[in-house]
């Protein structure tokens, strides 16, 4: 898989999550596809994607900016930068109590790509930034 199919598969993904499209999110990625979510488990399959998708979207309203996405030759490794400018609108388990607060914050995603479809997902993130700009 060349460069340019990685790029165009990751600027998809990011298409979609900025149009709150979790669906085409869900389609670009791999049936044994594994999330590595920052500081928690590691999410193995579509279905448990699809489970986070939905508790994202009730708790959070995010937009990404200024993305930057890279890849290897061969089209199999990617990665990204980008600021997240949100919303917390429902309260997360173990989060601070949601009342709407904005925050920004950057961040960064690695990805793993099989035959021009999302294999890995590794997003890294400040979580005690993100937690000092909404108590």
């Amino acid at each position: 898989m060349p460069r340019a199919t990685a790029l165009a598969a990751i600027s998809a993904y990011y298409d979609a999550f900025n149009r709150g499209d979790t669906r085409a999110m869900e389609a670009l990625v791999t049936e044994d596809f594994e999330h590595h979510v920052n500081e928690g488990n590691i999410r193995r399959g579509v279905e448990k994607f699809r489970a986070f998708n939905a508790h994202m979207t009730r708790c959070y309203r995010e937009t990404l900016t200024d993305i930057v996405v890279m890849a290897n030759d061969a089209g199999t490794r990617a990665a990204a930068e980008f600021v997240v400018h949100g919303s917390y609108i429902e309260t997360d388990d173990g989060l601070p109590e949601a009342r709407g607060q904005v925050y920004i914050l950057p961040a960064g995603t690695f990805f793993t790509l099989r035959e021009g479809r999302i294999a890995r997902v590794t997003t890294y993130y400040n979580l005690a930034d993100w937690i000092r700009q909404v108590r």
